[in-house]
């Protein structure tokens, strides 16, 4: 987007004071603004503005697009807030009148639509409102804060591009790590939290067959690639009931098979796509083993070896389990409580959704990390729901909207509540 239009955007969206800041017009201003992964150019100088009003020292540029900012206050812990940027190649649906109508090109060179579908722009304005509100509050708290705006969340790449590129060499090393997700299954104005293991391992691998193509009619003169996909697929379901403990969590889906051009003509090659989930190490290299085998040696087993096998790359894009450290998970409940209401938290379930903030807490220093799961679903809608009247739009939806004045309003008091918690003085 060309930057006059998001600085119209922001400039309806800001008061003209230094410090001036509304958390609504904000929001809609950045909805309305989407930027894809890697290309988050705008978002981020939007970002590192407001935190240059506040008084934080900021550096662009960390692994692409990353702002970090820094305000030191005195002795005491070191406290990283991270927020994350890109939005998604989603045409918005909503009707809202902020809704988004921006475009972009991807990677591959395909024009698309893009939306903040998974709640990146709530991430981004109750992550400022709070750094903002804790700098205008530096009486009440000692120590430093590490404010991080984080490219290519959706990609799985940001908070590894950010840590290469010396986050925690060239900035203060965290204490703790505190973040936040919307949940499109809470209603806005509640907060959910997971003790432990939140989120799973993603893995992306592609199985490319390699066959003999030749007419339908005669197929004893070809080698099917389309068969030995088959045979694969059915096969990778017995992974998870068959390798993995009962009770440790698995998934491997088939999202995507791709062969052939017409009815009539075997084709020379089929391509699988899969994601894999886990939440243990063990668990990993045993499905991600067990897919390389199965793959090669049903090829083996039903002619395509040698020049024939398969080939199996597990992708780079790679988001590890998200561990919530579950004495930084109860103090930062706790401090909640007092901000928000305990009537207003919820222990909610784990998931198999990926998150790379996971990243910031499994580094050789081993920071403890917390993820809250901030509710976004309007009242009305929520009801209903509960009825079995309508059914919720899930993160990624074209009809993904969020509510935000709560939503912001409880997102803010939260994150505040437990940052002033960990900085609190401790006297002398």
């Amino acid at each position: 987007m060309p930057r006059t239009v998001l600085a119209v955007l922001l400039g309806l969206a800001l008061a003209a004071p230094a410090l001036a800041f509304e958390p609504l017009a904000f929001y809609k201003a950045l909805h309305a603004s989407p930027e894809l992964s890697f290309q988050e150019e705008e978002t981020a100088a939007t970002i590192a503005a407001e935190l240059r009003d506040a008084g934080y020292t900021v550096t662009e540029g960390v692994g692409g697009y990353g702002v970090v900012g820094l305000l030191e206050n005195g002795d005491g812990p070191t406290v990283m807030l991270r927020m994350d940027m890109d939005g998604l190649p989603v045409k918005e649906q909503t009707g809202l009148p902020y809704a988004s109508e921006a475009t972009a090109t991807e990677q591959d060179g395909q024009a698309v639509h893009v939306m903040h579908a998974c709640g990146h722009d709530v991430h981004m304005t109750v992550g400022t409102a709070t750094v903002r509100d804790l700098a205008a509050r530096r009486g009440e708290w000692q120590g430093t804060l590490v404010v991080i705006a984080q490219p290519a969340e959706e990609r799985g790449a940001g908070a590894r591009m950010m840590l290469a590129d010396g986050l925690f060499e060239e900035f203060p090393t965290p204490d703790y790590n505190l973040s936040l997700h919307t949940l499109a299954t809470l209603p806005a104005g509640k907060v959910g939290y997971v003790p432990g293991w939140m989120m799973a391992n993603v893995d992306s691998v592609d199985i490319r067959l390699k066959g003999v193509g030749g007419h339908g009619a005669y197929p004893h003169a070809a080698k099917d690639p389309i068969v030995l996909a088959a045979a694969i697929i059915m096969d990778l379901q017995t992974l998870v009931s068959r390798k993995l403990h009962p009770t440790e969590p698995g998934v491997v889906t088939v999202g995507s098979i791709h062969a052939g051009t017409k009815h009539n003509i075997i084709p020379d090659s089929a391509t699988l796509q899969l994601t894999v989930r886990s939440y243990s190490d063990e668990a990993r290299a045993t499905l991600l083993d067990g897919i390389r085998r199965i793959a090669v040696k049903q090829a083996e087993a039903l002619g395509f070896d040698g020049e024939l096998a398969p080939d199996v790359e597990i992708r780079d894009e790679y988001t590890p389990a998200l561990w919530n450290d579950p004495a930084l998970v109860e103090r930062g409940v706790a401090a909640m409580a007092g901000a928000i209401g305990a009537e207003n938290l919820v222990e909610v379930p784990k998931e198999m959704g990926g998150e790379d903030f996971a990243r910031y807490g499994r580094t050789e220093e081993q920071i403890p990390s917390f993820m809250i799961r901030l509710g976004v679903v309007p009242q009305d809608l929520w009801d209903r729901h509960q009825r079995g009247e309508a059914t919720l739009p899930s993160l990624h939806s074209p009809f993904f909207a969020p509510d935000p004045e709560p939503t912001l309003r409880t997102g803010i008091a939260a994150m505040t509540a437990m940052a002033l918690d960990l900085l609190a003085p401790t006297g002398e």
